[in-house]
């Protein structure tokens, strides 16, 4: 391809372990790598699937951040997902052939578009691919259910506290700073997805940053005492 992205690979890729490519060898990432497309980015709000639209991509997330969410009858919206560098999305598709949920940026996106039609020849073609991608859908279902978890059995300080401890996880398994990061998403967005009002979520943040817990300054996030959050999140 021609445009700037043209020379992003698997091979070179800081996401690659957490992604498709994960244990995969040189001859079967270069295979991997002929089937992907560059997605051009995405800004700001803009819409990467809508609900009910065909599955013909799953797309990997190379750089930015998304949301996931629904759309009930009476137009009220419930996320179900945050999405980071290294994350795949639409797997909601692959049960019927159509996407669940509308995905949207959350600042500017980079993605790999990966065909689901040459997507399901290669897993049959490579075991390694075909068991990561168990893996990552795995996953996807273990960190739903325990979102279902954290919401029926934990109060609002330890929702709010989990998600902390969730972001700073990830953060870290992606090689970068658990202890301070930037919110991409807004506090409407995780007050949304906890099942929270905006209000309460701006109160928490407030009582934690007091106690000398977290400071929050904006959108970033310094996590000062790590084991005391965990502690909270439990």
């Amino acid at each position: 391809m021609a445009n700037l992205t043209s020379h992003i690979h698997c091979q070179n890729c800081s996401m690659a372990a957490l992604c498709l490519p994960y244990q995969l060898d040189q001859e079967g990432m270069n295979r991997l790598d002929t089937i992907i497309q560059r997605h051009k980015p995405l800004h700001k709000r803009d819409v990467l699937v809508n609900a009910g639209a065909p599955l013909k991509y799953l797309y990997a997330v190379r750089s930015g951040s998304l949301k996931s969410y629904t759309i009930d009858d009476n137009g009220v919206e419930q996320i179900i997902d945050f999405h980071l560098p290294g994350d795949l999305v639409g797997f909601d598709a692959l049960a019927e052939g159509q996407h669940r949920s509308y995905s949207q940026a959350l600042e500017t996106t980079m993605l790999c578009e990966v065909p689901i039609v040459s997507l399901d020849e290669l897993v049959i073609e490579m075991p390694s691919l075909r068991k990561q991608m168990m893996r990552l859908m795995s996953s996807e279902i273990f960190s739903s259910k325990q979102l279902l978890g954290t919401l029926n059995n934990r109060s609002a300080h330890q929702r709010l506290a989990h998600f902390l401890v969730t972001l700073s996880d990830r953060f870290k398994a992606r090689g970068l700073s658990s202890t301070s990061f930037r919110l991409t998403m807004t506090r409407a967005d995780i007050g949304n997805y906890l099942g929270l009002s905006v209000e309460t979520i701006s109160r928490i943040l407030s009582a934690l940053q007091g106690e000398g817990v977290i400071d929050v300054q904006n959108k970033l996030v310094n996590i000062i005492e790590p084991a005391r959050l965990r502690e909270l999140a439990h």
